[in-house]
């Protein structure tokens, strides 16, 4: 199951300070070093096609070159040193020149064939190819659709794997929990992925994760990367943290482990 295991760790962009955000490198790291149970990524098209794992529209932050992803070539995005401006937590351009490139969706889910991934579709021209890549690779069950503008998706309603819910979709919960609307709730979407504060109003309190499980909908927050942040979150019942610091989380999560098993020693 998908949501099995909380708290989960799951690797924002496959921890966004620890390696090159959306690289092979930072996912291969988040698995094999910090143990995460869930990869977060994001997906763009390519001018012919290819859905690639890259937040931005373009390549200007986080690549060697400028470019705007939909208008290159698939041939054109795999030259991309995706590691150029990476730079580590001393500071430290520990990645230029070193290989890291923007990778498709398809080889991430074939190099991780065990691997729950959490994809957001940046555009709406990503959504049927995203969708496509996934039913090719029978990843449907590990895979959930995430997406901050409900447009950027509208062409994957069919889709049957885990669903997360849109900006407007957490606007609707949110209200309708304010107006105390929540007997007429029906939520069309299966996991809550959301930040503590949304434009200096908070969202994530005790009461909200409650009220998200009073529907069986797990609360994953993002992003968070201090420890005391990630305890009093966790002390609250959210299921899964999203960060970049990954060294922290796993140590957060750790010291959780060891302190509750403990007394069996």
């Amino acid at each position: 199951m998908y949501f099995a295991g909380p708290p989960l760790l799951i690797a924002h962009r496959g921890g966004a300070k620890m390696a090159p955000e959306n690289t092979m490198e930072a996912f291969r790291a988040a698995v094999e070093t910090w143990g995460a149970d869930i990869l977060e990524t994001d997906a763009r098209l390519t001018r012919d096609g290819r859905v690639v794992l890259i937040h931005d529209a373009t390549a200007d932050r986080t690549c060697d070159r400028s470019g705007v992803i939909n208008q290159m070539k698939w041939s054109e995005v795999n030259e991309l040193d995706a590691g150029y401006n990476f730079r580590n937590l001393k500071n430290q351009s520990s990645f230029r020149g070193r290989g890291a490139r923007v990778p498709l969706l398809e080889e991430v889910l074939e190099t991780f064939p065990g691997m729950r991934i959490n994809v957001e579709a940046k555009c709406p021209e990503v959504a049927g190819p995203l969708v496509t890549v996934i039913r090719r690779q029978n990843a449907e069950n590990r895979v959930l659709l995430a997406a901050k503008i409900e447009s950027d998706r509208k062409q994957i309603d069919s889709y049957s794997g885990p669903w997360g819910a849109s900006r407007r979709e957490i606007a609707r919960f949110w209200a309708t929990r304010h107006l105390g609307l929540l007997n007429y709730f029906h939520p069309t979407f299966d996991a809550l992925q959301v930040p503590e504060f949304w434009n200096g109003i908070r969202v994530v309190t005790p009461d909200f994760v409650r009220d998200a499980h009073s529907f069986n909908i797990p609360v994953h927050v993002w992003i968070v990367d201090r420890a005391e942040d990630i305890r009093r979150l966790l002390s609250w019942g959210v299921d899964g943290i999203q960060s970049d610091r990954l060294d922290v989380l796993s140590s957060v999560l750790k010291d959780m482990v060891d302190n509750k098993y403990s007394h069996v020693i």
